[in-house]
This record gives C-alpha cells, sequence and structure tokens, in this order.
C-alpha cells in the first residue's frame, strides 16, 4: 500500500497569504512568510544561533583545556569528534520527533538539551567526564537546525524558499561572532584555568528562548493538517525504502562531505592561529572576526544564489572554491599575517555560502510525513561520519603541522561535488 501523504488541492508552501506591496525588493522573502511565519523566523534564528553559540564554546577553549588536562592534540580532536557523532543520534531522535509531535514542540526539546549539557561541561572534573557531558550536548544540537529549518520551509513560498532558509543558515555566523566576543571577553578577564568554565556556563543563554518559542510559535497549519493524515509519520523506514533510499543515501553524502570540511576548519583554525601563528587571545579574536564577516556574507549571498542558479549548481560552486580557498590558507607563508587576515574573508565566506541552501534543499527532498525524519538523519549523518575529519587532523598534526593537516578539510568538498550527481535539482518545487 502506498505511504505517500495525499496532495491538497490547494497550494500546499504558504499557509499565510503574501502581504500586499512587498512583492519585490530585497526583503520580499520575509513579508512574504506572514505573521505567523516570521514569528516562527524569529524563533528558529535565535535557536540556531544559540547552537552555534554552545557549540563554540569547545574550539574556542581547546587550548585552554588541553593545557589544563594535559591533553594531547588526538584527545582535543576527540572532543568534537563526539559532539559531532553524537549529534547524529540527536538529530535522528529530533527528526522523528517534529514528525510525531510537531516541529515547535521538538524545536523546545533541542533547545533545553544543548543549552543543560553545555552548562555541565563547565563542572567536569575531569577529561573523561567533559568527554561523556560533550557527547550528550550533541543530543540537542543535533536536532536543533533540522527542525528549525522545517519549520521555517513550511511557511515560506517556492519562490523565496532558498533565501528564507539561508537567512536562517547565517544566524550560525551570528552566534559563533558572540562566542568569541565573549571568549576575548572572559580570557583576558579571567586565568584560563577557570575561564574555559565560565565560557560553557554562558551556555544558559539558550534556555531563555524557549519563553519565546512557547509563547509565539506555532506550526505551519497546512504542513501539521498533511502531517497528521498519514499514519506513517515520522517513520524511519520510510526514509529506506526504494522510493526515498536513493535520496537518502546521496544527501548524507552530501552532508558528509561538505560537514567534514566545515568542521575541520571550525575545530582546528583557532589551534592554527593561536599555536603555528604565535597570536594572542585578542589577536585571535581578530583573525576569526574576518572569517566570520565572510561567513555571514556568505551565507546571505549564498541563499540568493540558490533561488537563481538553484541548489546544485550553488552547492557545487562553492564545494570548489571552499577546497581551494583551504590550499591557499594554510599554505601562506610564515610571517604574512596580514595576508591571513585577509584570506579569511574569503574562506569564511566559500565555507558557509555552500550551507545556503541546504535548509530548503533537504527539505525540497522529502515528503511532509517524514520530511524532519529524513532532513535529521541526513545532516546529522554527516555531521557524524564528517566529524572523523577533525580526529584525523588531531592524529596527523603531530607530524604534519596543523596547517598541513587542515587539507583533508578539502577532501570533503571533492566528497559532496560527487554526492550531487546522485541528487535532482528541487529550485520552486512546491512541498506535499
Amino acid at each position: 500500500m502506498s505511504t505517500t501523504p495525499t496532495t491538497p488541492s490547494t497550494p500546499t508552501s504558504q499557509p499565510t497569504p503574501p502581504e500586499t506591496g512587498h512583492e519585490g525588493g530585497a526583503f520580499a522573502w520575509l513579508h512574504a512568510l506572514g505573521p505567523r511565519g516570521r514569528r516562527a523566523f524569529t524563533g528558529a534564528f535565535g535557536g540556531y544561533a544559540l547552537d552555534s553559540y554552545d557549540f563554540f564554546t569547545l574550539p574556542l577553549s581547546m587550548s585552554a583545556i588541553a593545557a589544563y588536562y594535559g591533553l594531547s592534540s588526538d584527545q582535543t580532536g576527540l572532543l568534537t569528534t563526539v559532539t559531532l557523532v553524537v549529534s547524529a543520534v540527536g538529530g535522528v531522535l529530533a527528526g522523528i520527533l517534529a514528525d510525531r509531535i510537531g516541529r515547535v514542540k521538538a524545536l523546545m526539546i533541542t533547545v533545553i538539551t544543548y543549552a543543560l549539557f553545555t552548562i555541565l561541561c563547565g563542572f567536569a572534573p575531569n577529561y573523561e567526564t567533559l568527554l561523556v557531558l560533550r557527547g550528550l550536548q550533541g543530543l540537542g544540537f543535533g536536532g536543533e537546525w533540522a527542525v528549525g529549518a522545517i519549520l521555517v520551509a513550511e511557511y515560506a513560498s517556492a519562490k523565496h524558499r532558498g533565501r528564507t532558509l539561508a537567512f536562517i543558515q547565517s544566524s550560525w555566523a551570528v552566534g559563533w561572532a558572540l562566542a568569541v566576543i565573549v571568549y576575548t571577553v572572559v580570557f583576558e578577564l579571567v586565568d584560563q584555568d577557570l575561564a574555559w568554565r565560565v565560557l560553557f556556563w554562558t551556555g544558559a543563554l539558550p534556555a531563555l528562548l524557549v519563553f519565546y518559542v512557547r509563547k509565539n510559535v506555532t506550526d505551519a497549519p497546512q504542513a501539521t493538517e498533511r502531517r497528521l493524515s498519514t499514519t506513517r509519520r515520522g517513520s524511519f523506514g520510510e526514509i529506506f525504502r526504494p522510493r526515498l533510499l536513493r535520496t537518502t543515501f546521496f544527501a548524507s553524502l552530501l552532508a558528509t562531505g561538505v560537514q567534514g570540511g566545515y568542521y575541520t576548519l571550525a575545530t582546528w583554525v583557532p589551534t592554527f592561529l593561536k599555536e603555528e601563528r604565535g597570536l594572542t587571545v585578542v589577536g585571535t579574536g581578530g583573525y576569526l572576526t574576518s572569517l566570520i564577516s565572510g561567513a555571514f556574507t556568505g551565507y546571505l549571498t549564498g541563499g540568493y544564489l540558490t533561488d537563481r542558479l538553484g541548489r546544485k549548481k550553488t552547492i557545487a560552486l562553492f564545494a570548489l572554491l571552499s577546497a581551494v580557498c583551504i590550499l591557499v590558507y594554510t599554505n601562506i607563508p610564515a610571517g604574512s599575517n596580514t595576508l591571513l587576515l585577509v584570506l579569511g574573508f574569503p574562506l569564511g565566506f566559500c565555507m558557509s555560502a555552500i550551507f545556503s541552501g541546504f535548509g530548503s534543499f533537504l527539505s525540497e527532498l522529502y515528503p511532509t510525513a517524514v520530511r524532519g525524519t529524513g532532513q535529521g538523519f541526513t545532516y546529522n549523518t554527516g555531521r557524524a561520519v564528517g566529524a572523523f575529519f577533525p580526529t584525523l587532523v588531531g592524529y596527523l598534526a603531530g607530524g604534519w603541522g596543523v596547517g598541513g593537516a587542515l587539507v583533508f578539510g578539502a577532501v570533503g568538498y571533492g566528497i559532496a561535488a560527487v554526492a550531487l550527481l546522485g541528487l535532482p535539482e528541487t529550485r520552486g518545487r512546491e512541498l506535499v
């Protein structure tokens, strides 16, 4: 018996009609969401920004944690790997929950989870406890983006979905920037043996967002109606049935390549700047500002391109450019730190622009009844497998140096380009 949800005869991608007078312009996508959609956008944007903030408490503190516990580079790399591997489990669970109990309820659960375990990381008495707590933080970290992206995608029109979801993705750079600012202040004012704990404790911030979401945000009505119309909503096995198996495989491979490249850089660039380039805490913050500014600009630019060029062409373009930027950035001669600062912007731009189409692309690949399950599984499987890239860099850093080992990030982008060959173009597709 077919399990494909019944498609309503009326348009399904936009539960609230666009407001008149705003059909053009740079922010037409925002007006088209309608009041409910804009509140959902605010909740998802804040959730992902704070998700990013809590994630970066670890990479920014990595040198201090390594010194405090006397860790090797492979042990510190394992902290990131555990987070990302467990995030795959969290992503799958959150996706299933989103299909079964709704997007908003699942979103609140993920935010509370990653905030709680980030705080607890600051109390870890030893490395082993920190490793466990950081892994548990990954449960919430893994699910938040998939749930928030689907929530907004189901309000967005097909015409504007790419740029709408790209703005959600750009909140990652906002959270990253906030983490760098707080890191710079905390590590300047507090001895580093305590400073890394304080930085983890500031991870309590996301809990405040839950109050806003609970009071103001609701699931898209027509998407909810479609989701509830089938008894197979949130079925994990459904995404491996013949009609979706190919999509699930290649979408997971795509996510693996892109995130393998990204998390290699996100995890090790702060250490690279401090240990191999000899930058101070304030100096590292300045160089990261260049990288983050490029990232924010890249997210927004990539969003417009994904609606104009299509999902696949945009991802392929920035996969190539990201690989080139990594090779150039890590091979800048010693003593050329000014050039390192300048090239941080295009590196951040390219490695972030490639993500701009992910929210819309993955949402469009799956039907409503298993959209959360499919997107949660593929995106976070990519995180889990891609997580071994930072660990590999950690193992190789002893002999190659961090800069030399970082070139493995470029391999990830090559994998992503190959994965695109097995996926259809979805630009303009209505959500059913």
